[in-house]
Parts: C-alpha cells; structure tokens; sequence
C-alpha cells in the first residue's frame, strides 16, 4: 500500500493539525515500537510489512470500536445517526422506503443509507445495521427478529383462466403454461407445488421467464401463465381481482416456516434499530387467513402508491 506525500497534509487538515504534527506523531510512534512503519521517499509513502500489520490490526479494533459506541447507543433514547439497511430490491422500494419516510418525518435527525441488492449482504462485514431477509435461514450468529411470515400465492389473471380453464389439483399445473424466474432459486418451487427437482418443469412449459418479480407480476396480469410470487408481491392485485389465487392442495408449499427476517450484528439494538422495527411492524400488520398467517392486503393498498 502507497501513499503520496499530499497524504500527510491531507490527514493533517482532517485533524485540524499542521503537517509537521503528523509527522511528529508517526515518528513518536515508530520510535515507541521500535520498527518503522512507512518507507518514505520524494514521490510516495509506502507502508513496510510492520507498518501493514499495524494497518490491519487497528482497522479491526476500531470497527470494535464502532460496535462498543453503538451498543452504548443503544441505552440513549435518541434515534438519531446513520441507519444502513440492505434488502432485496422490489421489497425495499414497496415496504422499507415508506417506513423511512415516517421516521425521518418523526426522527428528523435520522440519517438511513438503503441498500437495495439480491445478494446476501452481511451485517458483519459491510458494517450494515439492518439486513432483511426473505425465506428459510442458515445458522449463523446474527440477531434474528421475524418480522412477518412469508407466503407464496400460485396466481394468474381472469382472462388467462378464461381462456386455458382453471386447475383443480396441483396435477393439472403440468398442462398450464407457467412463469419463472430468470435467475436464481427455482421461483415457481418445483418440488413443493409439481413435485419436481428445481430446474424442470415436469410436463408443464415455462414460457416466460424474467429476473425480476415485478415483471413476472405484470405477466401473469397479462394472461401470459401461472406465477408463484410472495404475497407481498401480488396480493394487492388478488386484492381487486386482477389476479385470482389458486389455492390448490391447502397450499402445501406454505406448511414450512419460512418468513420475512431482520438480521442484525449487535446482540443490543440500538435506538434507531428498535424504532426501524417497530415502525415495520406497526405498518405491516399481520392477521390470519384461515389457517395461516400472512401480510394484509390493505397494507400493500396503502404502499402501492408510494412504491410507484
């Protein structure tokens, strides 16, 4: 690792201090050690291999740190600071973004950074507050906190069914045209609902395939098969009727314990953790239908226009 000379003058006016205090500062320090920690020439700074060893270990022990001052955050009432969360895209932007809208509105000096990726983003080391997580979880040492259960609706739109006929059983799904997604694990769950290895589609024909589930929303609006989507994704379209949910076999894909998870580092969450939460779960309500949980239709209702 290099460095040019600007650099000293650079850490300089961030400590407010003068270049030669610096300088002072890692010469008192070499001296105390006994080893030094920068080969230093006209043109660049390069770090000696005691000098990145010491490198290494103080960026370990200042990121501790940063835990030890946002565990003792978390006793201060104040929900304030930067809060960064990392969940899947199309959740983020129907059911996280308005949350965030009501704390900063209730929280003005609440900073949040919003991650919104497919990948399985670690609180640990992107030194991230707030993860949300889809599905069933690995075994790990991070906090859990179950917000919601997480329920998959086999739906397609009136027309559709109009014109191919409506399935009884999970059997006739093999003579449906059928919606999957692009990339990724196997969306229309295979082997829960047509009892096949992900990857095959049985006798059925998956004619449309995509990467994103609000695009594999619209398809199935427009007549163009049978999707299997999250509730939180289509329920607000079942809601009105632009999609019918087929509720073939009691939905025995939904019997597991899969959810809609928080995923946090620190055993103790701090202030603006709890307040993220608590707001999630107050506008997310969940009740029963028949003989199992799942989010409210009225909840997607409230939040679709701010989503769009």
């Amino acid at each position: 690792m290099s460095f040019r000379p600007a650099a000293f003058s650079g850490a300089a006016r961030r400590r407010a201090v003068t270049p030669s205090a610096i300088v002072r500062q890692i010469d008192a320090l070499e001296w105390d050690l006994g080893v030094a920690l920068f080969i230093r020439s006209t043109r660049a700074l390069t770090l000696t291999d005691a000098g990145r060893r010491l490198h290494e270990r103080a960026l370990r022990h200042l990121e501790e740190l940063a835990d030890t001052h946002a565990e003792v955050d978390a006793f201060d009432g104040s929900v304030s600071g930067t809060l960064r969360i990392a969940c899947f895209p199309p959740f983020g932007r129907r059911y996280v973004l308005p949350v965030v809208a009501a704390l900063q509105s209730e929280h003005p000096a609440l900073h949040v950074e919003l991650d919104l990726t497919e990948r399985l983003a670690d609180p640990v080391t992107e030194r991230l507050d707030v993860v949300i997580r889809m599905g069933a979880l690995a075994d790990s040492t991070l906090i859990v906190t179950k917000l919601a259960p997480l329920t998959r609706l086999l739906v397609a739109s009136p027309a559709y069914l109009a014109r191919e006929g409506t399935p009884v059983g999970t059997a006739d799904l093999a003579s449906h045209r059928l919606l999957d997604k692009l990339h990724g694990p196997d969306l229309l769950g295979r082997r829960d609902v047509l009892g096949c290895p992900a990857g095959h589609a049985g006798n059925g024909t998956v004619t449309f395939r995509s990467d994103d589930f609000d695009a594999l929303r619209a398809a199935a609006e427009a007549g163009m098969g049978i999707a299997l989507l999250s509730s939180w994704v289509v329920c607000s379209d079942v809601r009105v009727g632009r999609l019918v949910r087929l509720a073939l076999g009691g939905e025995a894909w939904n019997d597991g314990s899969s959810g809609i998870h928080l995923l946090r580092a620190l055993p103790q969450p701090s202030a603006k953790v709890r307040a993220f939460t608590d707001g999630y779960v107050r506008r997310s309500a969940v009740h029963r239908v028949g003989n199992r949980d799942r989010l409210t239709l009225a909840y997607a209702d409230r939040l679709a226009p701010m989503a769009r």
